[in-house]
């Protein structure tokens, strides 16, 4: 099995049977701390939702093989790579890999050591373990999007969309990711593996544990605008500039939102921060003020200033901030199919950068022969195995 050189998780394989969502976001994460992960996929025909190249960082680091779990010997394929894998995780409906024969049980009998990780919309059991669902729906169901808004507008439109997919990323994929290496920690004291049932929805409950654990503890009915996170007061919300650009503020404490309002001329508003009844005017008097001048003019005036301001930022303009330039957030990549281009690189705490420019695997090819030669298979029969459709 190949595992990358550096980093963290460096002689850890991660054998991963998604394309999209969740568990490929946890594995994204793996690979970035030095996992060598191998992308499973079924064959041309019986491949579900493909990613674009330039997803999931093109898949850097990262290994790929087709074979088909349906046929016997695909399965056998398939236990022989689990076999010497630190990690499964998947992410069909509950028992679909218990009917293919690859779930935890038939991984556990090869392999005793095995971190087993399904990622599910609602968890393996209970009322909605077989629903069909996406990002959405678990941020609807966890109650996310129930408190999206400002609170100020009558709702009619329904709570706005997401601006990324946040179950999937962190409800999903880190929490995939922190149940995985918690679990090979523990394995390193007790020798013992471990099955993960990972549901996304679970993981929205936690991101929404503040407010949860407020209702449950005092019956609040926590909605837009019941408290200074979610648009209750002026002084933690987004304003309009004069060309049209939008500012966030984020002035909680009282010097910070002193501090702005002396530089907004309105130091008469400082004692009224938190009044229920003078946030009308509070919002009205900011956004006269922001209305005055442009983005820019504001950000250079204010953010250093404590103020607690900042740019809202287009995904272009995030590009180009030069204080993630500064910070070498962006790296460069190369691929035989797209030429150059650029990609988010190894952002988080203890990932290691990768070698510039980044190689991405060619998406037309595969691992799959040194893969299975690695495995235990034999060049004549893995050459049967591809001419009867079973690997690619």
């Amino acid at each position: 099995m190949s595992s990358r050189s550096a980093g963290p998780l460096a002689g850890t394989t991660v054998l991963d049977l998604s394309s999209v969502g969740p568990a490929s976001r946890a594995t994204r994460l793996l690979a970035d701390y030095g996992a060598g992960v191998i992308k499973l996929g079924a064959p041309a025909g019986r491949a579900g939702q493909q990613p674009p190249y330039f997803a999931y960082a093109a898949q850097r680091g990262t290994q790929r093989a087709v074979v088909n779990l349906r046929d016997p010997d695909g399965r056998d394929v398939f236990l022989a790579l689990a076999a010497r894998a630190d990690v499964v995780i998947e992410s069909f409906r509950p028992g679909t890999v218990e009917r293919l024969g690859v779930g935890y049980e038939d991984v556990r009998k090869v392999n005793p050591g095995v971190v087993y990780c399904s990622t599910t919309g609602y968890g393996r059991g209970g009322p909605r373990a077989g629903w069909a669902g996406h990002d959405l729906d678990y941020l609807a169901v966890g109650g996310y999007l129930s408190m999206s808004g400002s609170g100020e507008a009558d709702g009619s439109d329904g709570p706005p969309l997401p601006g990324a997919t946040v179950a999937d990323a962190a409800a999903g994929g880190m929490h995939a990711a922190l149940a995985i290496v918690t679990a090979l920690l523990r394995r390193n004291v007790t020798g013992e593996g471990a099955f993960l049932d990972v549901s996304v929805t679970d993981g929205v409950l936690w991101i929404m544990s503040l407010l949860l654990d407020e209702h449950l503890a005092t019956g609040s009915e926590p909605q837009p605008g019941h408290d200074v996170l979610s648009g209750r007061y002026a002084c933690y919300g987004t304003y309009r500039a004069r060309d049209g650009r939008w500012l966030a503020v984020a002035a909680i404490e009282a010097k910070f939102f002193a501090n702005l309002c002396r530089e907004l001329g309105c130091e008469d508003m400082i004692g009224k921060q938190y009044e229920d009844g003078a946030q009308r005017e509070i919002r009205s008097v900011f956004a006269a003020a922001f209305a005055t001048e442009d983005r820019q003019t504001w950000v250079d005036r204010l953010a250093a200033s404590d103020t607690c301001v900042a740019p809202v930022n287009s995904i272009a303009e995030v590009a180009a901030d030069e204080q993630l330039a500064a910070s070498g957030v962006f790296v460069e990549a190369t691929s035989e199919q797209h030429g150059r281009f650029k990609q988010v690189g190894a952002v988080l705490a203890g990932m290691v950068a990768p070698a510039e420019p980044v190689v991405a695997p060619d998406a037309t090819t595969t691992d799959t022969d040194e893969l299975l030669i690695t495995a235990g298979y034999e060049p004549e029969k893995i050459a049967d195995l591809r001419s009867r459709g079973v690997v690619e």
